[in-house]
């Protein structure tokens, strides 16, 4: 059986590159390298590690065409927006940097008479990331600069769908000066994965992808008390309120759902209305609607590129029909691919109405570019239905008024709640989920915490 694999475009169903799985020899180095300098990397001064990641992100940044030309190839994404994941790279890390001494320095509390007591931020050790495939470099970058900043060395392994990505990260900062062993990458299967989460080598694990294969992360740690950061599933749901301006809504509700082809963690996949605004927005959701056409995402004037395989996309459609036979309603018309490569890829953008909470498409994660539009008469309605989910990524509110808001936003079963947004991740704030999205933190100073532990010194002067 051959131990290689080829990263295939779903833009053309063409292979970009092959390349071979790691075997056990070849993790067993990685993880020796790993260990091998990590000391000498954590005992440089803070600002020695910190210039070193800056001029990583200058490096980054420098390559920023090819990385975006990249990102389309791999994963689908229209070339017109995979420069603004290079953008958003260098801007979320630049500001994970600019908090990192603030969330490392020692917390001194009050000596008493010959007594001197602190705590410290140590690094975990070498720390496994394993990365997704729909926002392939942002997903890393939440950990990675904590993790390298604090001391830690770290192993990348990404989804083989966009293998590419670690071996440029990796590439990026080794020409910055990182020294070797520090920040590596291994391609493996899923079943060597779950072999290597279980090596005493690795001190945390950072994941991010879905419930299922959380669990197998779960399963395959269990009882080796490291800490591991799970990033899961979402069904984030937007509520509509009567005084929300309903153009600039609509606009971005529609960009939320559709953006990414749908594949975005925190992506709109259900809406609820209020009955005074419903029939507005429905209108003006149908117009925002129509600038998404499919097309080659390799042309500047594409919004809309495929999803990252034929399965996701069969996956996508059989969930769209079942609510269709189950009583709901197409908004849209199915747009022609006949111009478009044969690859059973390219999924045609859809809402559906007089959808309910019986429907898989409004239960389960779809990550499609679609989203089902509910009708409601109250706060109180909307509240229930958003916590009506075993998810708890975000939830966005569209509103004039904040203290509603605020209100609304304390009783809904989610780690981020936006106001009149959606689908963005705040670097100075810091991202969780609720139930089965996840536990753990990143970005923000609570993202340091995912990737250290705390350390008591108790002195006593005689």
């Amino acid at each position: 059986m051959s131990n290689n694999f080829s990263i295939i475009s779903p833009n053309d169903g063409q292979t970009i590159a092959t390349r071979e799985y790691a075997n056990a020899t070849i993790v067993n180095e990685t993880i020796g390298r790993a260990k091998l300098n990590i000391r000498d990397w954590h005992s440089l001064e803070f600002e020695e590690r910190l210039k070193i990641l800056k001029l990583f992100i200058k490096i980054f940044e420098s390559k920023k065409d090819i990385i975006a030309a990249s990102i389309t190839e791999q994963m689908g994404r229209p070339i017109r927006f995979t420069p603004g994941e290079v953008a958003g790279v260098v801007d979320r890390a630049n500001k994970m940097l600019s908090i990192g001494a603030t969330a490392l320095k020692k917390l001194q509390h009050e000596n008493d008479g010959n007594i001197e007591r602190y705590i410290e931020r140590e690094p975990l050790g070498t720390l496994l990331i394993v990365a997704p495939w729909n926002y392939p470099f942002l997903t890393v970058i939440n950990s990675l600069i904590p993790a390298l900043l604090a001391g830690n060395s770290v192993i990348i392994k990404h989804s083989p769908y966009t293998a590419l990505c670690a071996e440029t990260l990796v590439e990026c900062l080794l020409k910055a000066g990182l020294p070797s062993g520090i920040c590596q990458f291994l391609h493996l299967t899923n079943e060597d994965n779950e072999k290597l989460l279980r090596n005493e080598g690795i001190d945390g694990v950072i994941f991010t992808g879905s419930v299922n294969v959380g669990r197998r992360v779960e399963a395959a740690t269990a009882g080796r008390f490291i800490p591991v950061g799970l990033e899961l599933g979402g069904k984030d749901a937007a509520y509509i309120r009567p005084d929300a301006d309903i153009s600039f809504t609509a606009e971005n509700i529609v960009e939320g759902a559709l953006f990414n082809s749908g594949q975005s963690c925190c992506g709109i996949e259900r809406i609820y209305a209020h009955a005074d605004i419903y029939d507005d927005l429905i209108d003006q959701i149908l117009k925002s609607s129509e600038a998404f056409k499919l097309g080659l995402p390799t042309l500047h004037e594409t919004m809309l590129g495929p999803v990252i395989n034929k399965h996701a996309a069969e996956k996508i459609q059989c969930q769209i029909d079942d609510a269709i036979n189950c009583g709901a309603s197409a908004l849209l018309s199915k747009q022609n691919i006949d111009h478009l490569p044969d690859t059973g890829t390219y999924v045609s953008p859809q809402f559906l109405t007089n959808v309910n909470h019986e429907m898989t498409f409004m239960k389960e994660e779809t990550f499609g570019p679609n989203a089902g539009i509910m009708k409601v008469h109250s706060d109180e309605e909307a509240i229930r239905l958003i916590n009506d989910s075993e998810f708890g990524l975000t939830a966005s509110i569209w509103s004039a008024d904040k203290g509603a808001v605020k209100n609304i936003g304390r009783r809904i079963d989610a780690g981020t709640i936006f106001m009149n947004r959606c689908d963005y991740l705040d670097p100075s704030l810091t991202w969780s989920g609720f139930k089965n999205s996840g536990r753990g933190y990143s970005l923000g100073e609570y993202g340091y915490l995912q990737v250290t532990r705390p350390k008591s010194f108790h002195l006593r002067s005689i």
